[in-house]
């Protein structure tokens, strides 16, 4: 891979977690140049002789940027030396060895026969999903409390949408919505599908191109993925509700505007408080930070157990961006274990 698409990659990645600024503050001089397309500058600017390009690439390579800079054009700052330049050797700093971990707490399992113990899975899709370990339900003993969004699950809206007493009754007046443009554009709804008294809630953004030419939610190769990884704790696709903040497809696969959001955020309440979860898992940064009415990046949001109208809420990463990034395979596998913990401590409490 070339630098510029690692480069690319990287900033794709950065862009994914919410991060808005990027420093080139770890690499070499002559990396630098190079990412940034130095070495094309001087060809372009360099007689075929190439005596500066040779003598810019010299200067590169010998820690001399001063001169590197001055061999392609580039201005120099006044008053700096051009003498050669080079990283400090890294100090070696004697690391104190780290704490023991604390406790675990006790976590009563959930019934066998309703919801079966966690599962070892060695292939999850594209990816190798780490088998669960010795004391993998220790994992997040202590996650802290997070963001509270509304008050705990009542008559929260009253109105037309109180009387959508089922999911099916909310699946229909969600076809014939007409509150946002999203509706003439779409080729279906995607209201959301799985088992009418489904205790654990995925939420994603918004459908997708599958999504809206079959009416179903998360049935891509990130819907398989999902579906694996639900395996992975112990539920099957049948099991659990999955569904969308938007219900109809943005053109493009853009995201969602605030006014789409809007008019969609009642029907997915209707949904919750027919359902009445006891673990909503936010799937991606659109979907966690329109959930928890933040601006935070996912990054801060995994490992904490937020509440949405009572209900416990756990971010994690969205299966299409596993597919990009295996190396946030990890993270999701913490997770999801504990959502699977919150819920099985709720499930015991009754």
């Amino acid at each position: 891979m070339s630098a510029r698409d690692s480069l690319r990659r990287y900033l794709e990645q950065r862009r994914e977690l919410g991060e808005q600024a990027f420093v080139l503050d770890r690499l070499t001089v002559e990396e630098a140049l190079r990412i940034l397309g130095a070495r094309r500058v001087t060809e372009r600017a360099v007689a075929p002789g190439a005596d500066l390009r040779r003598a810019a690439d010299e200067a590169a390579r010998g820690g001399d940027w001063r001169a590197a800079l001055r061999a392609i054009g580039a201005p120099v700052p006044e008053g700096a030396s051009l003498s050669p330049t080079r990283r400090p050797e890294p100090v070696e700093e004697e690391v104190p060895p780290p704490p023991p971990p604390p406790a675990a707490r006790p976590v009563v399992p959930a019934a066998p026969r309703a919801h079966p113990p966690v599962k070892r899975v060695e292939r999850v899709g594209r990816l190798d999903m780490p088998s669960a370990p010795a004391g993998a339900a220790t994992a997040h003993p202590n996650a802290p409390p997070g963001l509270v969004v509304g008050f705990p699950m009542g008559d929260l809206l009253g109105g037309p949408l109180a009387e959508l007493d089922s999911l099916d009754a909310v699946a229909r007046a969600v076809a014939a919505c007409t509150k946002c443009p999203l509706h003439s554009t779409a080729t279906h709804s995607v209201p959301g599908e799985g088992h009418p008294r489904a205790r654990f809630v995925c939420v994603g953004e918004a459908p997708g191109a599958t999504e809206d030419a079959t009416g179903r939610p998360f049935v891509g190769q990130a819907g398989q993925l999902l579906d694996k990884i639900l395996g992975a704790i112990g539920f099957a696709r049948a099991d659990v509700f999955i569904c969308n903040v938007i219900k109809h497809r943005p053109p493009g696969n853009r995201n969602p505007a605030p006014d789409e959001i809007r008019a969609c955020t009642p029907f997915l309440l209707r949904q919750l408080e027919l359902l009445q979860p006891r673990v909503i898992v936010a799937l991606g940064t659109i979907a966690a930070q329109t959930l928890l009415q933040t601006s935070q990046p996912i990054g801060k949001l995994r490992g904490q157990i937020h509440r949405y109208y009572g209900v416990p809420l756990i971010v994690t990463y969205h299966p299409a961006a596993l597919l990009r990034n295996p190396n946030w395979k990890r993270p999701t596998w913490e997770d999801v274990q504990l959502a699977r913990r919150v819920f099985d401590s709720a499930t015991a409490g009754g």
